[in-house]
Order: structure tokens, then sequence, then C-alpha cells
């Protein structure tokens, strides 16, 4: 491990640990089970007898994966590949210190396990232990493929997940001819995949190389050759099976056989191209003009192209149910069930009734005209209004949006007049001892 310099030390506490065994390993480094430790890192121990005999040099020894590392017991005790400059063996009284030092820097996220065993002056007491750590990341990421998903769209895969750091991109190039250039104008991670997003369509069928550049993995290393690089088919479209619109095959033969140099062959094959992408629109139109599959800017248009007379604000999928509905709407434009399945489907509301129109009624002695009475309208007015009854109270925008709805769906003689809400429920004036009057500050109920 890398050596911290702290400015001072404090200890709050100390606990104590009863280790049952007399002879224990402690004071390992790396410790058992960490996790990004450098591959240049020392292995350091110690064997502590907790007795008075003392540690056995002889006795121990210490394995690195299998390989012998440490023979108390011979000269030298630390063998060549671990006899770094910083190698060494200290023993006290009760302790043996030893210090490994890896001539050859540990293996990249390799798990390497550590064996202790030995004994104690004398045999009284022995220790065989195993432990291991794992080691930090330093390999490189590696480009293991790359397809095209779409005309724009590539995908390349890596074999761990990985960064786009600040300098990042990718290069693409075509090996074939005649091909147009491309370049990425924007990418997306998702783990170790990127879609690369292109400036344009790719040429079809011509193999591709791309070129990570800059790329590196979650812990800063960098992508490196010949790993940085896959190669895949330009995209080609689907379309159907018995189409045949070749326009080399399309030239008279004479043509054909008088291009000795090929120039023609690759002029023709340069408009082939073109062709291939303008038949692939052409097989695209169904998914634009079918509102079930159409994007959302083509929902706007098919919306506005059938007339939409609603200015309300929908979301992409009650767009395409609009859609669905707008010419049967207009089918029953006209008619109560027109009415009624229109502000059923936009409001998710049924009415209860369209009732014909009554004006306020005048009670001969009681009523005033201006106060509680009104003057009627005219017979023919009164025989083509109505009134729009809901079953509960309605927000300001549920009553806007039904106003015109109604008014845009009635027939154009007709008059809407009124849309009728239950009251809100009448919460009584309570009595209240010592402060109501009865019939003036409270009601009996």
């Amino acid at each position: 491990m890398s050596t911290l310099e702290l400015p001072a030390l404090y200890v709050d506490s100390v606990a104590l640990v009863v280790s049952t065994p007399r002879l224990v390993v402690v004071n390992r480094d790396p410790s058992p089970g960490e996790t990004g430790v450098p591959v240049d890192a020392t292995l350091a121990l110690e064997l502590i007898d907790t007795g008075a005999d003392g540690v056995n040099r002889a006795s121990v020894h210490v394995w690195v994966d299998g390989v012998l590392a440490f023979d108390g017991g011979a000269l030298p005790e630390i063998t060549a590949a671990f006899a770094g400059p910083l190698a060494g063996a200290t023993q006290t009284a009760d302790t043996l210190r030893v210090v490994l030092h890896p001539v050859v820097p540990l293996a990249s996220l390799a798990t390497v396990s550590v064996r202790v065993a030995g004994q104690t002056v004398g045999g009284a007491a022995s220790v065989d232990e195993v432990y291991s750590f794992v080691v930090e990341d330093r390999t490189a990421p590696r480009v293991v493929g790359a397809q095209a998903l779409a005309q724009k769209t590539v995908r390349v895969a890596f074999d761990e997940p990985v960064l786009l750091p600040g300098g990042a991109s990718f290069v693409l190039t075509p090996k074939g001819a005649p091909a147009v250039p491309l370049a990425v104008v924007a990418s997306t991670i998702d783990g170790s995949v990127v879609l690369l997003t292109l400036d344009t369509e790719m040429t079809p069928d011509v193999v591709h190389e791309v070129v990570a550049l800059g790329v590196t993995d979650l812990f800063g290393n960098v992508v490196l050759g010949p790993y940085d690089r896959a190669s895949f088919a330009g995209f080609r479209p689907a379309r159907p099976q018995t189409r045949r619109f070749d326009l080399w095959r399309m030239l008279p033969k004479h043509n054909r056989r008088d291009d000795q140099t090929g120039d023609l062959f690759r002029f023709i094959a340069c408009l082939q191209e073109v062709t291939d992408l303008l038949l692939a629109d052409v097989d695209r139109w169904p998914d634009i003009f079918d509102f079930e599959r159409a994007p959302e800017v083509f929902l706007d248009l098919i919306l506005r192209d059938l007339g939409n007379p609603f200015p309300f604000e929908l979301d992409t999928m009650g767009k395409r149910r609009l859609a669905s509905v707008l010419v049967e709407m207009y089918r029953q434009k006209g008619t109560a069930k027109g009415i009624q399945n229109a502000i059923r489907f936009f409001l998710g509301i049924d009415i209860s009734a369209i009732s014909p129109f009554n004006a306020d009624t005048l009670i001969l002695g009681e009523s005033e005209l201006g106060i509680d009475w009104v003057l009627g309208p005219s017979d023919r007015f009164a025989r083509y209004a109505f009134n729009v009854e809901v079953a509960r109270i309605l927000g300001d925008r549920e009553r806007r949006q039904l106003r015109a709805i109604v008014e845009y769906l009635k027939p154009a003689h007709t008059h809407f007049v009124d849309l009728v809400e239950p009251l809100p429920p009448i919460l009584p004036n309570h009595w209240e001892l010592g402060l109501s009057d009865l019939g003036e500050t409270t009601d009996l109920h």
C-alpha cells in the first residue's frame, strides 16, 4: 500500500481482542479482503508468539499464489521473485516481520492468495493461515465489437463499463468505395455500450471501421491499440424480398460491356446508394401516416390534416386516440350522442342529460322584474335552447373545455345556455350556547 503521512495521530479508544491461538499472524499489508491494491505494492506480515517461547524462524514459510516466497530455514530466505529492494525479514524476541517485494508487478485485477505457516520454538504452537486480496484495475478497456443499428446509429461494445472524458471521440472510416464520410454528432453511454449518432446515413453494406480515442474505464485506464477498433457493415434498411431495383442491371448490356475501366460502374454505384435511401424513405412512409406508430411530430401534422378543432393540450397517447376517433366525431357532429362521446373522450365525464332550456318562472304578486325573475327569451330561441347536466361539480378548466366541446359539436341553429351542476352540500349554521340567536345566527335543523 502507498504510504500516508499524517501530521498527528490520536487514538480515541483501544479495543482488546483476545486471540485463542498462541502463534498469530497480524499487521498484514495488504489486509485480508482488501481491494484496489497497487500493482507495485509490497507484501508485509508479522508472526507473534503471545507466549514465552518465540517464533521458530526456520519453520516459517510464506507462499504467494502457491509459489514459495519465504523459507526461514534456507538461504536466501526470500526467493528471487520477491526479493526486491524493499524486501527483508526482521526478528525480535516474540515477533518475526516479513516484507516481500515482488520483482514483477502484480497482475491487474488478480486475486492474490497468501499462505503463512510456522511454529514456535519447541513446536508448542503452530499456525497455517490463508488470506487473499484483489489488485487494482490497470487493464485498459477493449472494443469487443460494433454494429450498425440504423442508418445513423452505431453501437460500440466494450469488455467493461467505460466513460467518455473530455477529448474522447470516435472516428469512423469507410473501408470500401463508394462510401460517404461519416462523423459522430452525439454519443450516449449505457454501461459497457456506447451508442453513436452520425451526421448522415451510412452507405449500406460497405465495411466501416470505428476507432475509440480517449475512452477510459471507470478507473481511468485509456483504451489502447490494437484493441481500440472494430469493423461493421453499413446498415441496409429492410426491403421487400421481391424488389429488384438494380440500376446497373437496368443499363443496356453494351454499355456494361464497354465499361473497361469500371468508371461507369462506380458512378452508377453512387446513384444506387441515393436510390436505395429514397426507397427506404418510401418504405418508412406507412410508419409515418399510421397514427399508432408515427412519431409525435407527425401526429401533430396528422391532426392538423384532419382539421382538429380542439385546442386542448394532449400527450402522445391522447393525440393517437384523438386521431383514431376524430373522423367519427365529425360524423356524430350535431347529435346528442356525439356531444356525450366527445365529453367522455376529453374529460372522462358522463353527462347526466341534455335537457330543454327553461326560463325563470314568473309568480304573480311575488316576482319582481330584475330581482328574482328575468324576462324570458322568445319562443323561437327557447325552442332550440338546451342545458347540459353533469353529475358532479366541475373545475374551472373542465367547465371551459366542456363548453368549447359543446359549442363546436351542437347543431348550428341551437343554443347552449346553461351548464347545470349539482349544488354544493348545505352546511348548517350550528347553534352555539350563549352566542347564537334562533332564527338570526343559527338555524334549527
